[in-house]
């Protein structure tokens, strides 16, 4: 395989959540992710410091993403409504790969604690991204807080939901993460 073929940084991903699930990420060495992958070891580190990096591939773009679309939201939309705006436009930016790749994430993360530490860490910078946009909207910083927070978590249960469900449902993410969104806020609305 030439050195540097497109899709390196995408075949590596796939190749460290394969071996985590098959193997389990403590028995998973970076050498056998580039190999899994068809790169070098020196090819792996250009993306990724370590292997719990590639976790989290793709992060920044998903926090700008996110950010984005907040701040494209219309001037009168809701702090909810422009939450739903970021996941819109982050939504848009996942393909068959990131469907594909969700069962066996989770799997991955569920078996590991160093994961599931590294997994917290995205949700925080994901919330803190949508946070920080919000606030330049003008949203005041508790209400910016709690709605980045309901925008994680509606992120996170629209894609268990759009990664483990029926594969002919070719209507996206969007949707699964807009209705986890509209439950969230029904059910914030019981809290009393």
């Amino acid at each position: 395989m030439a050195r540097w073929q497109p899709g390196a940084q995408e075949r590596l991903v796939v190749a460290a959540v394969d071996l985590f699930t098959e193997q389990g990420y403590d028995a998973t060495t970076v050498a056998e992710i580039a190999a899994r992958a068809g790169v070098t070891r020196s090819t792996f580190f250009r993306y990724f410091s370590d292997k719990r990096e590639v976790l989290v591939a793709g992060q920044a773009t998903l926090s700008r993403l996110l950010a984005e679309g907040i701040a494209q939201a219309p001037q009168g939309a809701s702090p909810l409504e422009a939450v739903a705006a970021g996941l819109e436009r982050a939504s848009a930016a996942m393909g068959p790969v990131n469907r594909d790749l969700g069962p066996r994430l989770k799997a991955a993360i569920a078996a590991s604690a160093e994961l599931q530490e590294r997994d917290a860490l995205k949700n925080i910078g994901l919330a803190d991204a949508m946070r920080d946009a919000l606030s330049a909207r003008g949203v005041p910083d508790p209400t910016a807080h709690l709605a980045a927070e309901l925008g994680v978590l509606a992120f996170k249960r629209g894609y268990a939901r759009w990664s483990e469900g029926e594969r002919d449902d070719a209507t996206g993410l969007a949707p699964h993460a807009l209705a986890a969104l509209e439950e969230l806020r029904t059910a914030a609305g019981t809290l009393g």
